[in-house]
């Protein structure tokens, strides 16, 4: 094909050969497919061990993907997100652990794995002397199957024009044409890596649109992102990694409750000293003392003063929520608020020291 160049899927170190999105690889002769359980996870990694050199890009990581489930992928760069991506696509073989993309193994398999999955990667390269249109054609040609009324639909909502040259388009442009091949592919998995770089904020929402009702069909999302913001609204489950390791994964959910909860409220300042601020004074001095056992976690719990208009804004651990709320209103608080963790302030925990 004229003018081709990287897509983003590299190549597959048993075959050596590319074409378009997606590695094309020979299956081995002794390649043997798992079965499928019939709840066993889309994605499963354990231990997973990669080496470039002395690099220890991935050391000892885990991954836990259910099926039909849009699960967030964190890290600041360096973490591994992107070399974990490679693995599961059979594009970088492992060192050692356990990986299993629906139910196969990629180190085998990898040809069977990419034509049930879409991949848009986070550094999107097209053929340049092809059209919007003949990409997709191209992309469609690698898979056993194309939903062209989906593509039509996702080419409208994203205002993208496919009669144009590739070598015409803008990155977010370029970053449409991927989307739309992945997210309309009648495939099981669709793995995305920083998938909304280069869109404006209506593109992005029509991005998180587009993932729901992939997901709403039954297909399992992995999808890695910088913005915290983005997976917060989309992910039921994420995985935190750091220096090629995991450090938290869970529901979504959870891991915001078992996090510390952020109060903020109004202590008038012209209260009574003996039901407002000197209360509350008075109760934050025993906090305090109580933070100070080894079985608390100081970083965890913050109790500053109002400021001098009265606001406070507190982040208090999920078992002392009740009895700070229960001292804030006897303290005559008013416009009171109690919201779980947001996704930023359980990601940031783990990333208090400089990223590598």
């Amino acid at each position: 094909m004229p003018g081709c160049c990287r897509v983003g899927f590299a190549y597959d170190a048993a075959s050596h050969r590319t074409l378009g999105g997606v590695p094309t690889t020979t299956a081995s002769p002794t390649a043997s497919v798992l079965p499928v359980r019939r709840h066993s996870p889309a994605i499963d990694v354990s231990g997973l061990i990669k080496t470039f050199g002395s690099l220890r890009a991935l050391d000892g990581l885990d991954l836990d993907v259910e099926t039909g489930q849009i699960h967030g992928f964190l890290g600041p760069n360096g973490a591994g997100k992107s070399t974990t991506i490679r693995v599961l696509l059979g594009m970088y073989r492992r060192d050692s652990g356990v990986v299993r993309v629906l139910g196969m193994d990629p180190r085998h398999d990898a040809e069977r794995i990419t034509r049930r999955c879409a991949y848009v990667p986070g550094d999107v390269a097209l053929w340049p002397t092809l059209t919007g249109a003949q990409t997709l054609d191209a992309l469609a040609a690698l898979r056993s199957g194309r939903d062209r009324a989906r593509e039509a639909e996702l080419i409208e909502a994203f205002r993208l024009d496919p009669h144009k040259p590739v070598r015409s388009y803008s990155k977010g442009n370029r970053q449409k044409v991927m989307l739309v091949a992945a997210l309309a592919a009648p495939c099981d998995l669709v793995i995305l890596d920083e998938p909304t770089s280069g869109l404006d904020p209506l593109q992005a929402e029509v991005f998180v649109d587009a993932v729901r009702d992939a997901a709403g069909q039954g297909r399992t999302v992995l999808m890695s992102s910088h913005i915290m913001a983005e997976v917060d609204r989309l992910c039921d489950s994420v995985t935190i990694i750091k220096d090629g390791r995991t450090v938290e994964s869970g529901q979504l959910e959870q891991l915001r409750h078992l996090r510390a909860s952020r109060i903020t409220c109004l202590i008038p300042p012209k209260q009574s000293p003996s039901c407002g601020r000197h209360r509350w004074s008075r109760w934050l001095h025993r906090e305090r003392g109580a933070q100070r056992s080894p079985s608390k976690d100081p970083a965890q719990v913050s109790f500053p003063q109002p400021d001098a208009d009265g606001r406070l804004s507190i982040s208090v651990p999920t078992d002392r929520v009740p009895a700070t709320l229960r001292q804030l209103l006897a303290a005559g608080a008013q416009e009171v608020t109690c919201t779980p963790a947001s996704l930023d302030e359980v990601f940031l925990q783990h990333y208090e020291a400089a990223a590598r």
